[in-house]
């Protein structure tokens, strides 16, 4: 039996631990940095590869019965309000995909994975716990908390996010880099929303520097609004509080359904977006990153929350061994994660430069190709990604 020691209590965190603990082999702690377990933020969407993942870990069926299933993924022209191609995701996307594409808000995927933790005798939960250090030997590695409680274990998994300090120690490569995207986010009530904007899709618009993405969440209660400027920003702000009357002004090329979506926002909240470059080592002797610790990525290509539930998987299983194969297997993790993982990492900044905001010729470019695809042409074109199935 391996004790394993889990840094941040995350959907990353918490899934792996689930993962190791359903094997009935090790003991696994979590240490989360903030005062209780709590998932923030909006809305997520959820790719079939997420679904995938979740039905491994056992959960899929909660998270579903959370979720709305959408019809479509549209973009559109953010200022005239032209669509320019649709993807519509019912029955026969499901077919091809094995599951279906959805979204929810963040708490809807965390709550599941921290009850299903809770009901597990095998996984201690510690809040108000951040690990700020570790040490490794030969046969085991020793965590230091912000404490200075000291914790051995037989593997430390870093799941402490983009800010990871396990990351920091362990790669070295500094403060996360500012993109130069702010991102603007709002949950407004669906009762709220004119009858002519309630979409049962996923509505991106998009401009020369900027898009605008919106879609229900919360059973279809309230719709969550994410919009996206180049603005140049150089510093890291998560979760500002926005005067609700300077968003519209912000996106002053924004028109028809975009501008409208725009007025609806209330009690804005602002981030400016930040992500790593891929690089090649998760791995320091019994010291493993996942998740955002390992390969932080830009919204763009809504998987950052499936990639960390594909790792999660993964790692489970190649933790199905001794404490004396651990180093070696954790090897076997990195080699077989990471080409996956830089590959979507890169995606997601390839679609923000050239798919949500190119200008000028670019854009007319972009158009003419987007408007070319068929439905078939789209789904071969997103199923490397949606389609990525986890051997058994």
């Amino acid at each position: 039996m391996s004790k394993i020691l889990v840094a941040g209590g995350g959907i990353s965190g918490l899934a792996v631990a689930l993962g190791l603990s359903r094997q009935g082999q090790h003991q696994i702690e979590v240490f989360e940095r903030n005062a209780q377990f709590a998932e923030l933020g909006a809305g997520i969407q959820l790719a079939p590869n997420a679904f995938h993942a979740l039905d491994m870990l056992g959960v899929c069926g909660q998270v579903r019965s959370r979720a709305v299933y959408i019809d479509e993924l549209v973009l559109g022209d953010g200022r005239s309000g032209e669509r320019l191609v649709t993807l519509p995701v019912g029955a026969d996307y499901r077919r091809r995909f094995g599951n279906p594409y959805a979204v929810v808000h963040r708490g809807d995927l965390y709550a599941p994975l921290l009850a299903a933790c809770r009901t597990e005798g095998r996984i201690r939960l510690r809040a108000d716990s951040p690990v700020v250090s570790y040490r490794t030997s030969g046969e085991s590695v020793t965590c230091e908390l912000a404490s200075g409680e000291k914790v051995v274990g037989d593997v430390l998994i870093g799941a402490d996010g983009i800010r990871s300090r396990v990351r920091h120690q362990l790669v070295g490569d500094g403060e996360p880099r500012v993109t130069g995207h702010t991102i603007l986010r709002s949950v407004v009530p669906a009762n709220s929303v004119p009858a002519e904007l309630r979409w049962n899709a996923v509505s991106l618009w998009a401009g020369e520097g900027w898009h605008l993405v919106s879609y229900p969440i919360a059973g279809g209660r309230e719709l969550n609004i994410a919009a996206v400027r180049d603005d140049g920003a150089t510093r890291a702000v998560s979760g500002e509080p926005t005067d609700q009357h300077l968003v519209p002004a912000a996106f002053p090329e924004a028109g028809g359904q975009a501008r409208r979506v725009l007025h609806l926002g209330r009690q804005w909240r602002r981030w400016v977006l930040c992500d790593r470059p891929p690089v090649a080592r998760w791995v320091q002797g019994r010291v493993v990153l996942i998740g955002d610790a390992a390969h932080p990525m830009l919204q763009y290509a809504a998987q950052g929350a499936a990639l960390a539930l594909e790792d999660a998987v993964v790692l489970a299983r190649s933790l199905r061994c001794d404490p004396g194969e651990i180093p070696r297997r954790l090897l076997h993790f990195n080699e077989v994660r990471r080409e996956r993982a830089s590959r979507v990492q890169e995606a997601a900044r390839w679609l923000g430069d050239e798919l949500y905001h190119p200008a000028g010729a670019r854009a007319r470019t972009r158009d003419a190709m987007l408007k070319s695809m068929t439905t078939d042409d789209l789904m071969e074109a997103v199923s490397w990604v949606h389609g990525f199935r986890l051997g058994a």
